[in-house]
């Protein structure tokens, strides 16, 4: 799997909170933002794994 590069713009307040919650974890900033991302596309298709099922058994 390669790499490629993402630059945000972001304020500052904002960023410092990125910093206070990857400091806590003991990670980057980047780190925490890229588990933070990975973890919310798991979530969204594990909603949709779970829709499907229901629609598939038909449980409403």
């Amino acid at each position: 799997m390669g790499t490629s590069v993402l630059s945000l713009r972001i304020d500052h307040e904002l960023l410092e909170r990125l910093r206070h919650h990857a400091a806590k974890r003991g990670m980057s900033v980047q780190d925490y933002v890229v588990r933070t991302l990975l973890r919310d596309d798991f979530d969204e298709r594990f909603q949709a794994a779970v829709e499907e099922t229901e629609r598939f058994y038909g449980v409403t």
